[in-house]
C-alpha cells in the first residue's frame, strides 16, 4: 500500500507543481493543494500513516538542510539585527492579538496566552521552497527570513515552557532554557571545529558516496539533538547545512542532497501537509476559522513587516519578508498537539486551529509571489 501511495504522491505533486507554475504561482502551492485532493477530505487515495509521516519529516529536514547549504554566512552575520527585529515583530503582534481573541472567545487567561503563542509560531519550510523557486533565498531578504525563523522558534518554545510551568504543567523551566543554550553552544562549536574534520576523514573511506553519507549523518545528528533539547529538528538541520556551507565539500553535497530530496522526500512533505487536513464538522465553526485565519495572516504580515521596515528594508521588501513569515506549518501543528494534550485547547478549538494553520501555509506562496519577483 505504501509503495502505491508513494507513486500516487510523486506523480500528483509533480503534475500539480507544474500546473501551478503555468498559472503563475510557485510550484509548492500546487503540491500543497494536491495533498488535500489526494487525502481523506476529498478522494481518499492517500491516508496519513506513521511511515508516511516519517518520510515527510525527513523531507522537511532535508529541505532546511539544503537552505543551510545555500546560506551565505557573511550575509547571515550582516542580517543579524534585521532578523532580530523581524523575529520579535512576528511574535509580539500575534501574541498580543491572539491573546485578545482568546479573551473575546471566553477562553481562560492561560488558554488565551496559549492561543497567542501558537499564532506566534513560524515555519519557513514552505517559504524556503518559494524563495528557492524565485531565486531569492540567497538575498538579504531571504537570509533575514531564515534568521528570524530561528529566533522565532527559540523564543516561542521558551515562552511556551514558561506558560506550561505556570499553568500546572510538569515543566522544569531552568532545564528547558539550559538545554537550548547547550544545544546552540554545542552546535556552533561542533559545526566550527568537528564538522570539517569529520567530512575530511569520512570522505577517505574506501566505499562509495562517502561524502554525501557523511553530510546526511551530520544533518540527522544535528536534527536529532535539536529536537531532543526542545528546539525544532529543522533548526538543527539548517545549522548543519550552514556548518557544511563553509567547507570545500559544499557544492558536491548540495548537488547530491538536492537530487535525493526533491526526487522523493520533499514532495512527500509538501503533499502530506494537505493530506493531514480534516474538514469534517468545520461548517459550524466556519466564521471562527475565517476570523482566526485573517488574524493569523495579518498579525505576522504586519508584525514581521514592521520589524523589517525598522531594520531598514523598503516597504516592498518588508511586505515580502512579512508574507514569508505567515506560514505556521509543522511547528504550529506540534504546539497545537501539546495544547490538546495539556488541555489548554479543547477538541473543537484544536480542529479549528488545524484548519487555520493549513490556511496560513497555503496562502504564503502566492502572497510571496505578489511581492518578490523571480530573477532571470
Amino acid at each position: 500500500m505504501l509503495i502505491l501511495q508513494l507513486a500516487i504522491i510523486l506523480i500528483a505533486s509533480k503534475v500539480a507543481g507544474s500546473l501551478s507554475v503555468r498559472l503563475g504561482q510557485p510550484a509548492v502551492l500546487g503540491k500543497l493543494l494536491v495533498g488535500i485532493v489526494l487525502g481523506p477530505s476529498v478522494l481518499g487515495l492517500v491516508t496519513e500513516t506513521e511511515t508516511l509521516s516519517a518520510l515527510s519529516q525527513i523531507g522537511v529536514i532535508l529541505l532546511m538542510f539544503i537552505a543551510g547549504l545555500e546560506t551565505d554566512i557573511d550575509e547571515f552575520k550582516r542580517t543579524g539585527k534585521a532578523a532580530t527585529y523581524v523575529g520579535f515583530g512576528g511574535i509580539i503582534a500575534p501574541l498580543a492579538l491572539g491573546y485578545l481573541a482568546g479573551i473575546i472567545l471566553n477562553l481562560s487567561v492561560f488558554e488565551s496566552l496559549f492561543l497567542g503563542l501558537l499564532l506566534s509560531a513560524t515555519s519557513v519550510s514552505i517559504s524556503v521552497q518559494a524563495l528557492k523557486e524565485m531565486n531569492q533565498l540567497k538575498t538579504r531578504e531571504g537570509t533575514t527570513i531564515l534568521g528570524a525563523a530561528v529566533i522565532d522558534d527559540v523564543v516561542v518554545i521558551i515562552a511556551l515552557a514558561f506558560l506550561m510551568s505556570f499553568s500546572g504543567g510538569d515543566v522544569n523551566l531552568t532545564m528547558v532554557i539550559f538545554k537550548k543554550v547547550l544545544f546552540f553552544a554545542g552546535a556552533i562549536l561542533i559545526g566550527w571545529k568537528v564538522v570539517p574534520w569529520f567530512l575530511e576523514r569520512f570522505a577517505k573511506l574506501k566505499v562509495t558516496e562517502t561524502v554525501i553519507s557523511s553530510a546526511l549523518i551530520i544533518c540527522f545528528v544535528f536534527a536529532y539533538f535539536a529536537e531532543y533539547t526542545g528546539v525544532a529538528a529543522i533548526i538543527g538541520a539548517y545549522i548543519a547545512g550552514v556548518a557544511i556551507s563553509v567547507t570545500g565539500f559544499k557544492h558536491e553535497i548540495f548537488k547530491k542532497v538536492e537530487t535525493i530530496s526533491y526526487s522523493i522526500f520533499v514532495p512527500v512533505f509538501f503533499t502530506s501537509i494537505g493530506i493531514m487536513a480534516q474538514f469534517n464538522g468545520i461548517a459550524q465553526n466556519l466564521g471562527l476559522i475565517v476570523a482566526l485565519s485573517i488574524l493569523a495572516i495579518l498579525t505576522k504580515l504586519v508584525g514581521a513587516g514592521i520589524g523589517a521596515k525598522l531594520a531598514g528594508f523598503s516597504w516592498r521588501s518588508s511586505a515580502g519578508i512579512g508574507s514569508a513569515m505567515v506560514s505556521r506549518g509543522e511547528v504550529a501543528l506540534i504546539i497545537a498537539a501539546i495544547g490538546l494534550e495539556s488541555m489548554l485547547l479543547s477538541q473543537d478549538m484544536f480542529a479549528v486551529l488545524i484548519v487555520v494553520i493549513l490556511v496560513t501555509t497555503i496562502v504564503t506562496p502566492p502572497m510571496m509571489k505578489l511581492v518578490f519577483k523571480a530573477k532571470d
